[in-house]
């Protein structure tokens, strides 16, 4: 008799992994290429998730495999704190290039999103010795004590984990999916610039505040999309009060929304940008990448961590660099996004149930309502994600009310990959 081995290993995690864990898709993944798993049992999945975001360049590139099996060789990890290596100093001149900004930029890495969000906050408290914190409504930052405290959703991330960092504000960010119908989208926008002067006198001063942290695109907050004058108001009020600007582009950077980083879709420049997921193909990699002054704020032995730049994951960041630049995935995001986004909209006359859908390059969402009441259906879309792994699609949630569909989709994925994905994802929303 055979054994089922997906059912099998799903026993396993229940037995022995902490319930706390998510898990989108019960299966086990046995091999992966491009944008396509393969399960332990030869069942395939297009993947519309790509780690949360982390593969741009796709599971396995071929470049990316290679050059790790040849480095991995030499040395796996002497320890940047304790001898330098060349793949940390090349990556952090690298980053230094190509992010935005005329300026001398320094660079400091570590391992995850979080740690790089925390970093960012300790340098610019130690560069402005201030305390205030001001991170936006809907936006997440991760699941440490500090970025739990600045994330905007409590369920699952923030109930119970108590008491939060101190000193952590939210301010107002404009989501134009909820624009009363009386404004204008111009009139819309200034007054949530109206709601951010007045956050800054009645919820805390700027000059208590040592940084602001936005996500130009809000990831988990559903894929929001600012305004550009939201953004430059931001900035203003940074340079105003001499508040460190901090673009969270732990999502978004590295081609996401047809730029290398989606800052540079606002005309604005941040002090310091924090960077992971995508960055290093699937190896835990995350970085705080901005100008040399606030960088250097702390002294030797305050910043790093004993897994901190790994050189094989330094390695893999140098490839995709590499990579998105090679196979010019800049201009493929904005053609994936396109595609996505038309496939959508057709898709809405089929069904009655998506309401908005938004892009920036290839980073696009569509909200799930109940189609009497127009209210967010946080069941609906959990159906129809259901669906779509029963066939053979991977996909994720997001939203403060959890009725988006988020798209990330790998940049390298084949037109092939791609319409198959897309048909997979209309037959689930049809059956939901």
């Amino acid at each position: 008799m055979s054994i089922n081995r997906n059912a099998h290993y799903a026993q396993l995690r229940d037995e022995y992994v902490a319930r706390g864990v998510g898990n989108g898709n019960l299966n086990t993944a046995a091999y992966a290429q491009s944008a396509t798993v393969t399960d332990i049992e030869g069942h395939t999945y297009i993947d519309f998730a790509a780690a949360i975001g982390t593969l741009n360049v796709g599971h396995s590139h071929p470049k990316i495999v290679k050059h790790i099996q040849d480095k991995v060789q030499n040395f796996i990890h002497p320890g940047f704190n304790v001898i330098m290596y060349e793949s940390y100093i090349q990556l952090a001149q690298k980053l230094t290039q190509l992010t935005p900004g005329d300026f001398p930029k320094k660079a400091l890495f570590l391992n995850s999103g979080a740690e790089a969000v925390e970093n960012a906050v300790k340098i610019a408290r130690k560069y402005t010795k201030r305390a205030g914190v001001v991170s936006f409504v809907r936006g997440f930052h991760g699941r440490t004590n500090l970025t739990m405290s600045m994330t905007s959703k409590v369920r699952p991330y923030k109930l119970g984990f108590g008491p939060f960092a101190p000193e952590v504000y939210q301010a107002p960010y404009p989501h134009l999916s909820e624009k009363p119908a009386h404004l204008t989208t111009e009139a819309y926008i200034d007054e949530t610039i109206q709601k951010l002067h007045d956050f800054f006198i009645a919820t805390v001063d700027p000059t208590e505040v040592a940084c602001i942290v936005m996500e130009p695109v809000q990831g988990e907050g559903g894929f929001v999309i600012p305004d550009r004058r939201f953004v430059q108001a931001v900035k203003d009020i940074c340079e105003q009060h001499g508040i460190v600007f901090i673009a969270d582009e732990i999502q978004t950077g590295f081609a996401r929304t047809g730029r290398t980083f989606a800052i540079e879709h606002f005309d604005v420049v941040p002090d310091l940008i924090t960077v992971s997921k995508s960055l290093a193909a699937g190896f835990p990699l995350s970085g705080v990448v901005g100008r040399a002054e606030i960088m250097d704020s702390a002294n030797p032995g305050e910043l790093g961590g004993t897994y901190a730049g790994n050189p094989l994951a330094c390695e893999a960041a140098l490839k995709v660099l590499e990579i998105i630049e090679e196979e010019h995935l800049n201009e493929r995001a904005d053609s994936i996004g396109q595609k996505l986004e038309d496939a959508l909209h057709q898709l809405r006359h089929e069904v009655n149930y998506i309401s908005h859908i938004r892009r920036l390059g290839a980073m696009v969402a569509m909200d799930i309502v109940d189609p009497e009441t127009q209210q967010p259906d946080k069941a609906k879309t959990a159906h129809i994600i259901k669906r779509a792994n029963e066939n053979g699609l991977l996909l994720l949630s997001a939203g403060l009310k959890g009725n988006v569909i988020r798209f990330l989709t790998p940049l390298v994925i084949t037109e092939e990959e791609l319409e198959e994905g897309l048909k997979r994802l209309r037959k689930a929303c049809l059956e939901a």
